[in-house]
């Protein structure tokens, strides 16, 4: 025999019985080895609690919160706190020029002082013409007119120390201080800056008054009333829910968006984000109704309709199923038919799977081999030399 022809003859018999060989069918080698899963690859199909409702949109916001604005006009000469820094009630934050207010101080002080002579003075007048009128020794008119002169100084006294009240007011508010305890936030000026009267300056908040200013829909608003629950996430803690109860409904609807505001207390004070303005959404629970469920990530979508991988014994079979809404507070889908309660799916399908696939779990194939699941293996013998 031609020994190339044998050498060829050895080969192919080697290529198919590896599953090589050109009658090699692929899929059906793939068939013959199972699919290893583990528990954690699988889905419990389970009847849950969904809520139903209107959904409600805003953010979280302080409810203890000061915009603080310059109610004098000056140049900014001191900032003593940043943004983020803790400030407890009464401490600086800035400091204002007080050089032309404390010269209109030290002018109404001295105009107080003169009118104070003044009167002083015009007083002792009306008292001696007043004695000497007993006497008959003045006439009236010159008591009248010392009176008059009396009431005058008077005047001018008074005049000139609500000048001072007001001058000593000003030379307060170029101090800006906290007006209660919080944390600094959204400094508008810098030192150096002019301010005038009403511009915004610094803003304080609580962090630990933080509550979910939300709006919802006004047709939903016959539905909704105080003390119910709303479940939502806010943007930036995603991993987590939050829940909370309405206190009290803002009684007339935005003139632009005829949402009505809604005021939602957190349930419990560990719950509160500490950052204000935060985006957050959310269901506010008007009704709850039992339903199975099934994460997005089990569900396969095709043009044909909506299936999902589930497993029967040891086999994977592709059902189709009926899906309906989305759960906007959880994300999972609620199944109307296709499986039943207990049914296990597989939770992340890939496009290489096929109907009717062997599946081995971890656990069993563990035993399989004689290996404890987080146990490692014993390493070989030595031997001996």
């Amino acid at each position: 025999m031609n020994p190339r022809l044998l050498l060829l003859m050895v080969l192919a018999a080697v290529l198919a019985g590896c599953g090589k060989g050109p009658g090699a069918d692929p899929a059906a080698a793939a068939a013959k080895s199972p699919l290893l899963l583990s528990p954690e690859d699988l889905h419990t199909v389970r009847s849950n609690a969904l809520s139903t409702g209107p959904s409600i949109t805003g953010s979280v916001q302080p409810e203890r919160r000061a915009d603080l604005r310059a109610e004098v006009p000056a140049v900014v000469l001191q900032v003593l706190k940043e943004n983020g820094e803790p400030v407890k009630r009464g401490d600086l934050i800035l400091r204002l020029d007080d050089t032309a207010i404390r010269e209109n101080l030290n002018s109404a002080q001295a105009s107080t002082s003169s009118a104070g002579r003044a009167y002083e003075q015009a007083e002792r007048q009306f008292q001696r013409l007043t004695q000497l009128r007993a006497s008959n020794l003045v006439s009236t008119q010159d008591l009248e007119d010392s009176e008059v002169r009396r009431n005058n100084a008077q005047s001018d006294l008074e005049a000139a120390k609500s000048r001072v009240a007001v001058a000593r007011q000003q030379l307060q508010r170029t101090e800006v201080r906290a007006p209660f305890d919080g944390i600094v936030g959204d400094r508008q000026v810098s030192a150096g800056d002019t301010v005038q009267i009403g511009m915004e300056l610094v803003k304080v908040i609580d962090p630990t008054s933080m509550r979910f200013e939300g709006l919802v829909s006004a047709d939903s608003i016959g539905d909704i009333r105080a003390g119910q629950t709303v479940r939502f996430r806010v943007h930036g803690y995603a991993q987590q829910e939050f829940t909370g109860h309405i206190t009290r409904l803002n009684p007339a609807a935005n003139v632009t968006t005829r949402q009505i505001e809604v005021i939602v207390a957190f349930s419990g004070v560990e719950q509160e984000p500490r950052l204000a303005g935060l985006y957050a959404e959310g269901r506010v629970e008007t009704g709850s109704t039992a339903a199975l469920t099934l994460p997005a990530t089990a569900l396969v979508q095709e043009n044909t309709g909506s299936f999902a991988w589930r497993l029967q014994g040891d086999v994977l079979h592709k059902v189709a199923l009926d899906v309906g809404a989305r759960d906007a507070r959880t994300g999972d889908y609620v199944l109307k038919g296709g499986v039943a309660e207990g049914d296990r799916l597989l939770r992340y399908p890939n496009t290489t799977l096929h109907d009717g696939q062997k599946v081995q779990l971890k656990a069993a194939a563990d035993a399989a081999t004689g290996e404890q699941p987080g146990k490692p293996q014993s390493p070989p013998a030595k031997t001996a030399s």
